[in-house]
């Protein structure tokens, strides 16, 4: 008997709980974005399996996904309220298995803990109950720790599962670019590559010092020990302790003037701001996002001089930080991000450097 990680990932989700509503879809290429409009400004928030294949994915805006679309593609408006419903039903469904802790991380996946001689057997047990219970498919990854159990998911889909432990690490990760490493981005990648380090392997291999001088030593350390796949291995269902709020807004006009960029920004920073008193944490840091026209995204932010709880103190953070923004060019899309102090009793579970959750 072995403690494992699973990292159940529910496949093409929102595209399929789409399909479920509306069988007549299944075997189309299906696009939830937006509302629905591929002539509006919204993004892609899933593509079905058969609209990946034409290069359509997440996040893309909808007018390129429209260009790539063939004439049969449907494109859905999303519907937040019954993603929400379906990833219940699938929780509730996995917290039937016995001997599971499960964590929930997002509306479409969630890792499980399991003390067995078995994974293989608990993988294919928890994708039985949710197709029972929900008639959605889900893959599964199997790991000694959390980040190998969420890379070992993707090769396990669709449908399917994969085991990815300290043993096979380097057979199965070693010469794949640093990109496919979880939390790796273009970016980081592209730094890392500044450093003369393109594979998983040679970050394995590289100096710690070197990336702690180039990320921090928080960041540095990290990225380092995800070259050998390293990261926590317990799981927990401790509910999710929130670090901010944000609210963003994508224009169907450009705002072209600094009054309809302030009034937006105020706006979107009350709304933040409202999120985070209820409950009942003063805000430390204000963010804004910022889209320019065509498509070029910034983000930074400002910490507070001391913990606030009055409304006007985190707009006017907000709009100070809008009055460095490019006055010169088009903007389609604001967000304001308003983040909490932690509460007293703090977040006892262990959490990574990035994307907060493993």
């Amino acid at each position: 008997m072995a403690d494992w990680v699973l990292h159940v990932d529910m496949d093409q989700f929102i595209a399929a709980v789409e399909v479920l509503r509306r069988p007549e879809l299944a075997g189309r290429p299906v696009i939830v974005g937006g509302r629905g409009d591929p002539t509006e400004r919204a993004v892609v928030s899933t593509a079905s399996y058969e609209a990946r294949a034409f290069g359509i994915g997440s996040g893309m805006p909808l007018k390129i996904a429209a260009r790539k679309a063939p004439e049969d593609a449907v494109f859905l408006p999303v519907d937040h309220e019954a993603y929400a419903s379906a990833s219940a039903d699938v929780m509730a469904a996995l917290r039937t298995l016995p001997g599971i802790v499960l964590e929930v991380i997002g509306w479409d996946e969630c890792f499980l803990g399991v003390t067995t001689d078995d994974p293989e057997r608990t993988a294919r047990d928890a994708q039985a109950a949710v197709l029972e219970a929900t008639g959605l498919h889900c893959s599964v990854g199997i790991g000694d720790n959390k980040v190998r159990a969420k890379i070992a998911t993707e090769f396990g889909k669709p449908r399917g599962t994969f085991r990815l432990t300290e043993d096979n690490w380097f057979e199965v990760m070693g010469a794949k670019p640093t990109r496919d490493l979880w939390g790796v981005g273009s970016k980081v990648q592209k730094r890392l590559a500044e450093h003369g380090i393109e594979t998983v392997r040679e970050l394995a291999d590289a100096d710690e010092q070197e990336l702690v001088t180039e990320f921090g030593p928080k960041m540095g350390v990290w990225y380092h020990g995800l070259g050998s796949g390293l990261g926590p291995h317990v799981v927990d269902d401790t509910p999710w302790v929130a670090r901010s709020h944000s609210r963003e807004t994508t224009y169907q006009q450009n705002l072209t003037t600094a009054a309809e960029v302030e009034t937006s920004i105020r706006e979107l920073a009350g709304h933040a701001f409202d999120d985070c008193a209820a409950e009942g944490r003063p805000v430390i840091r204000v963010h804004l996002k910022v889209r320019y026209a065509p498509f070029e995204t910034k983000t930074f932010g400002r910490k507070l001089p001391d913990p606030t709880d009055r409304r006007a103190d985190v707009i006017d953070a907000a709009v100070a930080l809008g009055s460095t923004l490019d006055a010169e060019r088009e903007i389609r899309l604001l967000g304001v991000r308003a983040e909490m102090a932690m509460p007293d009793e703090g977040d006892a579970v262990e959490r990574t450097p990035v994307r907060g959750r493993i």
